[in-house]
């Protein structure tokens, strides 16, 4: 038995289950695929919270699209009812020199966004759970903050279903292929066709998108969470979020919202792999070392027990910028993918892209940095 839709979505995490709602939301026919449970915690949209800021130290040209993705944040607030997006400074900490503080100035400068400089003993004062060490300096970006992550998916899912659109959890999908004017979805149940495919399937692009030409890695990601010493000190209004560039790594954290405690995390600490069947799920006992090397040394106060573990996954690009395009040999095919660690604050504006991709084949939000075609005479 065959079903025909305007457009299937594949994978219904950050980006898919925000297609999905863009969809419904033109009134399209629209079926979202996915393989596992909804808000499943084996992919890269779990974990309770996510950083958004938009001072964005990857490259200038990410804020437009960062600063449309709030908007649809707070639109999606407005339309389910939910909060998902907590107001928050971020701090960026590391040298003068160093490409974080460097692209944070930069992207502040290109487009006028509010930023304050800090020494590090500043740093230490007015955030008194900091021990920065000389030669650092900080720039605290105001508008910034975090989501809730599972809330996000599921109001996208919610609001989707509301308008109208279909979607099936634990039905992994086989293959799909082009035929004339439509595209087929063969999944472990059945047969699905559709005038358009939309391709936001996370770490597994390294499987359903293995020919658009984009070399894809995968990274186990983990993140933790620490009963500091004194809580007082990480409530949201005393505490940032902050990003760190130290001689040992790229660390981050968020304030404590809840009894686990300060969340933190290590940034590009793992291997890369090929495949998303290589991660290991299952928390180690070494998870927390180089977190706590760090605290040692910028965070004493955050140096207790650790309170709870999760396990996600990074889907890399060769130059960690992401992928948003329609395919290069099927223009009925718009694909999303190589969010590289830093995608999901974007989420509720790619859907909209993703729409415009699917039904127009374009889109009027700026998107040229993030082609296929720039891997295109990459070995």
């Amino acid at each position: 038995m065959t079903a025909t839709y305007d457009a299937i979505v594949l994978g219904v995490g950050g980006m898919g289950s925000a297609a999905l709602y863009e969809l419904a939301r033109r009134g399209r026919r629209v079926l979202g695929l996915e393989q596992y449970p909804l808000v499943h915690s084996r992919g890269s949209s779990h974990g309770h919270t996510r950083v958004i800021r938009q001072a964005y130290y990857e490259h200038p040209s990410y804020v437009p699209l960062v600063r449309r993705a709030y908007q649809r944040w707070y639109d999606l607030e407005q339309t389910t009812g939910r909060h998902l997006l907590t107001e928050c400074g971020c701090l960026n900490i590391g040298p003068p020199d160093g490409g974080l503080v460097q692209g944070v100035r930069a992207s502040a400068r290109e487009h006028g966004l509010s930023v304050a400089e800090l020494t590090a003993a500043e740093i230490n004062h007015t955030y008194p759970a900091f021990r920065i060490p000389d030669g650092n300096v900080g720039i605290l970006e105001s508008g910034a903050g975090f989501l809730y992550v599972e809330d996000c998916v599921r109001a996208h899912i919610d609001a989707a279903l509301a308008l109208g659109a279909t979607v099936h959890a634990e039905e992994p999908v086989v293959g799909w292929k082009v035929v004339g004017d439509t595209v087929e979805v063969r999944t472990a149940r059945t047969t699905y066709h559709a005038a358009r495919l939309v391709v936001t399937a996370g770490a597994w692009a390294t499987q359903l998108l293995a020919d658009i030409g984009v070399p894809l890695s995968v990274m186990r990601q983990v993140l933790l969470w620490f009963a500091p010493t004194d809580a007082t000190l990480f409530r949201r209004d005393v505490f940032p979020v902050y990003l760190a560039e130290t001689p040992t790594g790229a660390f981050y954290g968020l304030p404590a919202i809840d009894s686990r405690g300060h969340k933190a995390a290590q940034h590009y600490a793992a291997p890369e792999l090929r495949d998303p069947d290589e991660i290991e799920w299952s928390p180690r006992s070494d998870d927390d070392t180089a977190v706590r090397a760090f605290f040692r040394e910028y965070l004493p106060a955050a140096d207790g027990p650790r309170t709870h573990t999760e396990v996600c996954m990074y889907t890399l690009t060769p130059d960690r910028h992401f992928v948003i395009d329609l395919h290069p040999h099927h223009r009925q095919v718009a694909v999303a993918a190589g969010f590289s660690g830093h995608g999901f604050k974007f989420a509720s504006a790619v859907g909209e892209v993703l729409a415009d991709l699917a039904d127009a084949g374009r889109t009027a939000l700026p998107i040229e940095m993030f082609r296929a075609g720039r891997f295109a005479c990459h070995p």
